[in-house]
């Protein structure tokens, strides 16, 4: 009902420490996460951007530096090419596109709110957990083996749209 979390990239900040924390294997917490929010941008950016063929998103990003040693985390909003899978993501939508070296281009879309969803996640928590119970086992634990740092915020390159209005 309170749509504060999804404005300000709370919730997608959430979202991308853990699978940055899947995909590299390396403890990354919600406090790891540089997060902007939406609410910075005016109808004159929305409008600036459709006149260059983009799309405002709020998109959360992880990726492991050039050299690969350490792993920058963000969520802000980020001008999407018309042309670009992720412009379509729309209402209750979520999607995760991975552009990795041995398999190109990825794209995992789906409803990521709503009664069903929320219901469908719940139900195949609580399954798990009852299977677990009954084989008397664990699922398995945080894989953090490669224990790479986390960049602190703005360490990243990052390309920026500047807009000034001059008299």
């Amino acid at each position: 009902a309170d749509p504060t979390a999804d404005v300000e990239g709370h919730d997608a900040a959430a979202k991308a420490a853990i699978l940055a924390g899947l995909a590299f294997h390396s403890r990354v917490t919600m406090a790891d996460v540089a997060c902007q929010g939406m609410s910075s941008v005016t109808a004159a950016d929305v409008d600036a951007a459709r006149s260059m063929g983009h799309v405002i998103k709020l998109l959360a990003v992880a990726e492991r530096t050039n050299d690969g040693a350490a792993i920058g985390v963000r969520v802000n909003p980020v001008m999407v090419a018309r042309t670009h899978p992720l412009a379509s993501v729309r209402e209750s939508f979520n999607a995760v596109f991975v552009e990795a070296e041995a398999a190109g281009d990825l794209m995992f879309y789906g409803r990521g709110a709503g009664g069903a969803p929320t219901a469908s996640a719940v139900l195949g928590d609580l399954v798990a957990i009852a299977r677990n119970r009954v084989l008397g086992a664990r699922d398995p634990g945080e894989s953090t083996y490669a224990a790479l740092p986390i960049s602190p915020a703005g360490a990243a390159r990052a390309r920026h749209y500047l807009s000034i209005d001059v008299h």
